[in-house]
C-alpha cells in the first residue's frame, strides 16, 4: 500500500514537472535560434542571461570577445553597459531622498549654483525624467574633440551648459545624457563621496557584484570583452572614448551575473524601499499632462499589453538591454561587444518567449475570406498625424505609410486583429459607423480614423546607363564612426549605411535618388571640374546630411 502511495505521488510529481521542464527546453531551443541567427561564431557576440522568480533559466554566449586573437566570448564576459549606468544613478539619488539630503522638487541651482539655467527652473524631477531641456551634450558636434579627454566632471558640465535650452523645463520629453551627469555631480556634492567611489561602495561592495566596476581603459580587468564597431571595410575596433565622459550617465561596466544581482535587489527593495521604487517605476507626465513612459532611469513599455521596466544603453563599441517584467518577475538581459545593432529587439523577443507570449508567426495567421479582408481596406488618420494606406493584393492585406514607399504585410489573428510579423506591432480594426483601426506597439499606440487620402503617386524612375551609375560608386562619410557606401551591380545602384542592410536606390533623374524601403532620398553633389561626386546628400526624416566621399 505504501509503494502505491508512493508511485502515486511520483507519477503526480512527473505530471506536475514535466510541462515545465518542455517550456523550459522549448524555450532554451527557441532562444537558441534567435541569439545564433543574429550573432556569428566568427563575428563581434553578445552575453545573454533569463532568470525567473530570481532564478537562472537561460544563460549563453554567443560570437567573439576579441576578433583579432579568435577568442570565444563567455557568460563571464564584462562589457562596458552604457546608458543602463542611469538605473544605478537614478537608485542613488533616491538614497539620499531616503537619508533626508535632497527633495525631488529641490531646483539643481541648490547644489550647483552657478549652473545657468536661462531663466527657468529645472529641478532633480526634471533631471531624472529627460524634462528638463537642457541640451544633450552626446548631441553637441563638438563631442569628438573632447571624447578622448581624461575631463573632471566640472569640465564636462562646461562642455554643455551654456548651450541654448531645447525647450523649457516638463514641456517636452527628450533622452539627454546631460542631466545624468548634472545628477552624478549632486550625488558627489551631497554625499562626499567621488561618483565612482559612491557605486563602489553603495552598490557593487553591498550587493557582491565583484565583477562590476566604474569604466576604465587602462585597468586590467579580468574577462574584459573587446567593443568593436561597422566601418566602410566591415568590423573595426571602436573609437577611444575616456571613462569621464559617460560619467553617471554610461560609465559602468559589468556581466550579466552582477546585472541579475542589481535587479533583484532593486526589485526586492535592498537598496531602496518599496515607496521609492514606486517612484522610480512611475510613468510621469509632461506639463500637458501626456505621459511619457519613463521613470527614474527606467523606461516603462509593454509585450503583448503585459508591463515591462527596461533600460537599454549605447557606447562607443557597446549596446546593450535589459528587461524586467514584474508580473512574470522575469529578467532579460542581452551585453554585446559592438555599437552597429540595438539588442533591444531581440531582448523583447526572449522576454516574450519567456513569459509564454513569443511574437506570432506568419504560420500562426487565420484563414479570412477575400471579403473579410477587403473589409479593412483604405486610409486611416492616426493621432499623430501618421496616415497608414491598408492594401489588399490576392488575399493579402498590405499596410503601407503616405510618406513611405515601403509596405509591410500584416496577417489576421483574428476578424478585426492583424500583426506585423515578427514584431510587436499590430492593427486593431473595428467597423463602427465610421471604421478605425488601433495600431499598437509595445511602446505606441494610436488611434485612427478612416480617411479619404490616397497613397502618393510612386515616383517614376529614369534608366541611366552602367557607365553612368558607376561614377557614385565610393563611400561618403556622413559623421564620424557613419558613411553610406555606394555600389554597382549591372544597371542597378545599391546603398548600405554603417550597421544596416543594402538597399537598391532607383534614379529620379541623374544624380538624384530615392529609396524604396524607407523614405528616403541621395542627390549626389557634382565637381565642376572633374564632372565627378564629391559629395552626397541623405534626405530623411525632415533632415538633409552632407556626407564627404572619402574613398
Amino acid at each position: 500500500m505504501k509503494k502505491s502511495i508512493l508511485l502515486k505521488q511520483l507519477l503526480l510529481l512527473l505530471f506536475i514537472t514535466a510541462p515545465a521542464v518542455l517550456l523550459s527546453q522549448n524555450m532554451e531551443k527557441l532562444i537558441d535560434q534567435i541569439m545564433n541567427d543574429q550573432y556569428q561564431k566568427e563575428n563581434y557576440g553578445a552575453t545573454v542571461l533569463v532568470a525567473k522568480d530570481g532564478k537562472v533559466r537561460y544563460r549563453k554566449a554567443f560570437g567573439k570577445a576579441n576578433v583579432e586573437l579568435d577568442i570565444n566570448m563567455i557568460p563571464e564576459n564584462v562589457f562596458e553597459i552604457g546608458s543602463i549606468t542611469k538605473q544605478f544613478t537614478a537608485v542613488g539619488i533616491l538614497m539620499l531622498l531616503e537619508e533626508g539630503k535632497l527633495s525631488l522638487d529641490d531646483e539643481i541651482t541648490k547644489f550647483i549654483p552657478e549652473y545657468p539655467t536661462q531663466g527657468t527652473k529645472i529641478t532633480i524631477h526634471h533631471l531624472l525624467t529627460h524634462t528638463s531641456g537642457i541640451k544633450s551634450y552626446t548631441s553637441i558636434p563638438s563631442l569628438r574633440e573632447f571624447a578622448r579627454k581624461d575631463l573632471k566632471v566640472t569640465e564636462l558640465i562646461d562642455a554643455f551648459k551654456n548651450e541654448p535650452m531645447d525647450f523649457k523645463p516638463g514641456e517636452q520629453y527628450r533622452y539627454n545624457n546631460s542631466g545624468y551627469v548634472l545628477l552624478g555631480y549632486i550625488i558627489e556634492k551631497v554625499s562626499g563621496m567621488t561618483y565612482e567611489d559612491f557605486i563602489q561602495k553603495r552598490f557593487f561592495d553591498k550587493l557582491d557584484m565583484n565583477t562590476s566596476h566604474y569604466g576604465s581603459k587602462s585597468k586590467i580587468i579580468k574577462n574584459r570583452a573587446y567593443g568593436y564597431q561597422q566601418s566602410e571595410n566591415g568590423y573595426a575596433n571602436a573609437d577611444y572614448i575616456s571613462m569621464t565622459i559617460p560619467y553617471a550617465a554610461g560609465s559602468i561596466m559589468s556581466t550579466v551575473d552582477d546585472l541579475l544581482k542589481w535587479n533583484t535587489a532593486v526589485q526586492n527593495h535592498e537598496l531602496i524601499s518599496k515607496k521609492s521604487l514606486e517612484k522610480a517605476f512611475t510613468n510621469y507626465t509632461l506639463n500637458n499632462g501626456n505621459k511619457i513612459n519613463y521613470g527614474y532611469g527606467w523606461s516603462l513599455n509593454s509585450i503583448k499589453d503585459v508591463a515591462t521596466i527596461e533600460h537599454g544603453g549605447g557606447i562607443f563599441g557597446f549596446t546593450t538591454q535589459g528587461i524586467y517584467v514584474p508580473s512574470e518577475d522575469v529578467y532579460v538581459i542581452i551585453l554585446t561587444n559592438c555599437d552597429c545593432d540595438s539588442p533591444t529587439q531581440t531582448a523583447n523577443k526572449i522576454a516574450a518567449i519567456a513569459i509564454g507570449k513569443p511574437y506570432p508567426k506568419a504560420m500562426d495567421a487565420i484563414k479570412l475570406s477575400k471579403e473579410e479582408l477587403k473589409k479593412w481596406v483604405g486610409a486611416y488618420k492616426f493621432e499623430d498625424g501618421t496616415i497608414r494606406v491598408i492594401t489588399l493584393k490576392g488575399n493579402q492585406l498590405y499596410s503601407q505609410r503616405t510618406d513611405s514607399s515601403a509596405e509591410f504585410k500584416i496577417f489576421p489573428l483574428s476578424q478585426h486583429r492583424f500583426f506585423f510579423e515578427d514584431s510587436f506591432s499590430e492593427f486593431i480594426f473595428s467597423d463602427g459607423k465610421q471604421k478605425t483601426a488601433i495600431f499598437k506597439s509595445n511602446t505606441f499606440e494610436s488611434k485612427g480614423i478612416e480617411t479619404d487620402a490616397k497613397l502618393p503617386e510612386p515616383k517614376k524612375e529614369v534608366q541611366l546607363s552602367p557607365t553612368t551609375l558607376k561614377k557614385y560608386i565610393g563611400n561618403y562619410q556622413l559623421a564620424p564612426n557613419f558613411f553610406i557606401e555606394i555600389t554597382v551591380d549591372g544597371n542597378q545602384i545599391f546603398a548600405q549605411a554603417t550597421g544596416q542592410s543594402k538597399f537598391e536606390m532607383f534614379a529620379e533623374s541623374e544624380d538624384n535618388f530615392f529609396l524604396k524601403v524607407v523614405p528616403a532620398s541621395v542627390t549626389f553633389q557634382i565637381d565642376e571640374r572633374t564632372k565627378m561626386p564629391k559629395s552626397l546628400t541623405l534626405h530623411q526624416g525632415g533632415n538633409s546630411t552632407v556626407g564627404k566621399k572619402v574613398k
